[in-house]
Formats: C-alpha cells, sequence, structure tokens
C-alpha cells in the first residue's frame, strides 16, 4: 500500500528517518508526477550541454563524457530521495572560474589532476561545514564587498568564455544572437511576463524554462550553416565507462600530489561563494511553497542540502571528476515546478513527487540515443546560452550584494581581478582593499542606504520587481 495515499494535511510527506536524513522511494512516499516526468524526458538536453566543456578542457572523447554526465545524473537522484525537495543541477557561474583555474596546468594527467583536487577540496568543505552547522556562520564573516566581487566576476568571467577569441560566438554567431534574444525576452521581459501571467500558450511556453529555446536552436543552426541537421539515431546511449574511469579518474591518474590541493583552495572559496547563493535561494523558493501549501510542511535544511551536494561533489572527485560540479539548484526548473506545485493537491500531491520525477525523467532521457543525437549539434550553443543568461542573472545579483558605495567599488576591482587573473589574486586584492578601507570595520563594512533594499519597509515603494529566474543548473 502506498504511504503517500495517507499523508495528513499539515504535516510532512511520508518518510524512513535515516540518521540527519528522510528517505522518500517513489510510488511508495511520493506519487510520481507524469508532467514532471515528460519535461525531465525533454529537458536532459542542457545535461548534456555539460559534454562540449569537458571534450574542450580535458581533451575527453564523447562518449566518455557521456559517461560522467550519466553518472551526475544518477547523484541528482540524492537530493529528493534523501530528503532535499530541490532540483538540484549544476554551480554554472563557477564554471568560467574552474576552467580558467584548470586551464593554467599542461592538457592531460596534470589538468586531471587539477580538476580531481579541486573538486574533491569543495565536497570535503560542503560536507564539513554541512555536518558541523556551520554553513550559514562562515558565508556572514566574509565581507559584502568580497562576496559581491566574486560573483559579480563570475557572471562576467561566463560572458568572456563566449566572446573572448576562439570562443562559441564565433562558431556560432547568428544562432547564439537569434536564441540569446528570443531567451532574454522570454526570462527577463516584463511584457512576456504579463503574457506569461494570463495563461494559454504563453503560460505554457512560459512552464518550459529554456526548453523552448534549444528547440530554436536546433533549427535555427542548420539554417544558418552554423550546425548540421540532427541525424537522429535509434536505440539506447552507449556511454564509455572503462575510458573514463582508465584516464580521468584516481583509479588510471593516481591521486593529485599535496600541492595541487592547495593551489586550488582560493578557487574552490570562490566556487564555495557562488553556491551558498543558490542554497538561499532553494530556502526562499521552498518558504514561499510552504506557505501557499498549508496541506504539506516542507522541511528544508541547508545543511543536510550541504551534506548531499557536498557527498556528490565528493564521490565525483573520485568516480567521475566533473567541469560543471555539483550544485544544490537548477533555478529555472525549480522556479518551475513550485508553480505548479502551488497550484494544489491534485496538481502535485508533494513537492517530493514533482522534483523527483523531474529527475527520474532527465535520467532516463540521457539513456535514449534519439533524445542524445537530436541535441547533439547544438550542445555547444546550448551551453553558450547557458553561461550568457547566467552571466547576466550573476552580475545582477552580485551588484545586490553590495551594501554601499565602497562595496561597489571595491566589488568591482574584485571582479575584474578574478576575471583577469584568478581566484587566488581577486581574494588578496579584495582583503587588502577592505582592510584599507574599512579598518576595524573589516567584516562588517557600511550600509549608506544606496540600494532600495536596505530602506526602512515603510519607505519602500511599490515596484513591480523583475522575476530572478537563473538558468542555474
Amino acid at each position: 500500500m502506498s504511504a503517500w495515499k495517507h499523508r495528513v494535511d499539515g504535516e510532512e510527506s511520508p518518510y524512513t528517518p535515516l540518521g540527519p536524513f528522510k528517505l522518500r522511494l517513489p510510488f511508495y512516499h511520493y506519487r510520481f508526477e507524469l508532467p514532471d516526468y515528460l519535461q525531465g524526458l525533454l529537458m536532459c538536453a542542457v545535461d548534456l550541454a555539460a559534454i562540449p566543456l569537458m571534450m574542450q578542457l580535458l581533451g575527453m572523447p564523447f562518449e566518455a563524457a557521456l559517461a560522467i554526465v550519466i553518472l551526475n545524473g544518477l547523484l541528482y537522484l540524492m537530493h529528493h530521495l534523501l530528503g532535499d525537495p530541490v532540483i538540484p543541477g549544476w554551480i554554472t557561474p563557477a564554471i568560467p572560474l574552474l576552467m580558467a583555474y584548470v586551464s593554467t596546468f599542461p592538457e592531460g594527467v596534470d589538468r586531471v589532476h587539477a580538476l580531481i583536487a579541486f573538486q574533491m577540496m569543495l565536497g570535503a568543505l560542503a560536507l564539513g561545514l554541512g555536518a558541523t552547522g556551520m554553513a550559514s556562520k562562515v558565508v556572514r564573516l566574509i565581507p559584502s564587498a568580497i562576496k559581491a566581487g566574486v560573483i559579480m566576476g563570475a557572471g562576467l568571467a561566463a560572458i568572456v568564455v563566449v566572446f573572448d577569441e576562439g570562443g562559441r560566438f564565433e562558431q556560432y554567431p547568428f544562432t547564439i544572437a537569434i536564441a540569446v534574444g528570443v531567451a532574454f525576452y522570454l526570462i527577463f521581459s516584463r511584457h512576456f511576463n504579463q503574457l506569461k501571467a494570463k495563461g494559454g500558450l504563453w503560460g505554457a511556453i512560459g512552464k518550459l524554462g529554456i526548453f523552448p529555446i534549444i528547440v530554436l536552436a536546433i533549427v535555427v543552426a542548420p539554417l544558418f550553416g552554423e550546425a548540421p541537421w540532427p541525424n537522429v539515431e535509434w536505440g539506447f546511449s552507449q556511454p564509455d565507462f572503462a575510458l573514463m574511469f582508465s584516464e580521468y579518474t584516481v583509479f588510471g591518474v593516481g591521486l593529485p600530489p599535496l600541492t595541487m590541493f592547495l593551489t586550488a583552495l582560493p578557487t574552490v572559496i570562490a566556487a564555495y561563494i557562488v553556491l551558498f547563493g543558490d542554497v538561499l535561494q532553494s530556502k526562499a523558493l521552498l518558504e514561499e511553497a510552504d506557505e501557499k501549501r498549508q496541506d504539506e510542511k516542507i522541511d528544508y535544511n541547508p545543511n543536510r542540502a550541504h551534506m548531499i551536494f557536498g557527498g556528490r561533489n565528493f564521490g565525483m572527485s573520485i568516480f567521475g571528476p566533473d567541469v560543471v560540479m555539483c550544485g544544490p539548484l537548477w533555478a529555472a526548473m525549480h522556479v518551475v515546478t513550485v508553480e505548479r506545485y502551488k497550484q494544489g493537491k491534485a496538481a502535485m500531491n508533494s513537492i517530493f513527487g514533482g522534483s523527483g520525477s523531474f529527475r527520474w525523467g532527465t535520467n532516463t532521457g540521457l539513456l535514449l540515443l534519439p533524445i542524445v543525437s537530436l541535441v547533439q549539434p547544438i550542445l555547444g550553443i546550448a551551453l553558450a546560452l547557458t553561461l550568457l543568461i547566467q552571466g547576466y542573472v550573476s552580475v545582477r545579483i552580485g551588484i545586490m550584494e553590495a551594501r554601499s558605495q565602497r562595496d561597489l567599488g571595491i566589488a568591482g576591482i574584485i571582479a575584474a581581478m578574478l576575471v583577469i587573473k584568478g581566484a587566488t589574486w581577486a581574494f588578496a586584492v579584495g582583503i587588502l582593499l577592505c582592510a584599507l578601507i574599512y579598518g576595524k570595520r573589516f567584516f562588517s563594512g557600511e550600509v549608506d542606504k544606496t540600494f532600495v533594499k536596505d530602506w526602512d519597509e515603510a519607505l519602500l515603494p511599490e515596484t513591480d520587481p523583475e522575476p530572478v529566474v537563473a538558468l542555474r543548473k
């Protein structure tokens, strides 16, 4: 008998206690949601966009990179299965930072070692902070100017990757220009937001996240001669796990030397600052959903989330180091799922049903050759679109982390240093500037009310803020 059918209104969905985790299995603990599963089946195209990154950075064959994507996809399931009701994804804004760092090592074993050391340290850091409950305290100690600079720099680095010499824009100028224009209209435009609110066709398009843009790229790229028409094949995908293990993991190349763990530390800290923003966003979205749906109590625990995505990163560093990393949230798709959840119990019985069914769908799609072969010609374009839109969001969020005009000035220099010289220089410059400008107020900085967010609530004007739907995987 299914436990989910007997959930009492106002209580959590059924689960089996498992230490700090709460085990929930499909069909038994939560109702399987077909709409979310079908959407996941198609949206696996975004997961596949990680493949050209690994091919470019590590010289990895397509089949070996596909093996890593599939392994990462399986670990996505850990979140909802262990009690974290989100749709997890990449740490998208930190991808350019990691690529820039790893690229400083020669291609081959050294570069693989650099990636392994970075992801192992990131995983260990998140696991440690989650297990001790120290996550939120650590981030509060980082000055606002440094947080703003790191997040802004990550966004700028994402844009530079696309438009730099030899970047994706030179390969697909027309497709990227058209697709990005449509994407910005669908995601950030006030006009389209008003159309979407009316429902109907526009509402349906708005709920599909980045998928309509990928479909557009599949058609536009061949029309401009920037990519071939897809050669759809039937059957199942053929990942090469043997090659992945033998040449791109510790089982084939051994553990990295200690020096690589030390040199990776600044980039690890920068990536952690970026991903912690996703944790805060997850909490805010789920609190809003919990308030709307009184029939189900949602328990979101940031420390538990840290242990899960920390474990994913640590595990991937051993069994399949991944350039896109293992992040706590795919914001675009999580927002879509939460909006459907808000429609009531009939639409989605439990938030775990929506998030879980979606990730079961993406895992199914990765195994189906027709879907993989359909999107394979435009994976580089899909990646460029994600990076550009994420750049827009990260710069905006980064600026809003600042609390004063002095913070903005410091953040601008940190961001530039991050793009040009890397995380080590950026942190060194940021610490020096905060010390020189703020002195004893190094950690607290100042609040000069430059930003509306720092005004007293009674003085706030009525606004219609732009929706922030990050395409962060």
